[in-house]
């Protein structure tokens, strides 16, 4: 189960970037689609849409996995038996006087120091 969890966290974590990464690349709505990549190299690389829409996708798809990993992970923590197993504390066990022993005297009080003058 643990390797489980990791291995969702690690996913996660670069979900987390991929969708950084793909948001500060695209352009404003205002923007040239090629803008980025200079004149007309977008429409070559990404196709006659340009960028927007392979960007567009690709943002929603790992911002997708980003949701479902996060869900997961909360449902493992929640659900899993990861955390502390109280089962193994031990609990401190709290010694009671015996009813029939009676309680022991108080303590004399002590004694003042002599202090020398």
């Amino acid at each position: 189960m643990e390797a489980f969890k990791t291995i969702i966290l690690i996913v996660n974590i670069f979900a987390a970037l991929f969708v950084i990464v793909l948001v500060l690349m695209q352009q404003g709505k205002g923007a040239d689609a090629g803008a980025a990549f200079g004149s007309g190299s977008a429409q070559g690389v990404f196709g006659a849409a340009g960028n927007a829409n392979f960007l567009s996708r690709s943002t929603a798809i790992a911002a997708t996995i980003f949701f479902i990993t996060c869900l997961a992970l909360g449902y493992i923590s929640t659900h899993g038996r990861t955390g502390l197993d109280f089962s193994t504390v031990k609990q401190k066990q709290v010694v009671q006087p015996a009813a029939n022993q009676p309680a022991s005297a108080p303590a004399a009080p002590a004694k003042k120091p002599v202090i020398p003058e």
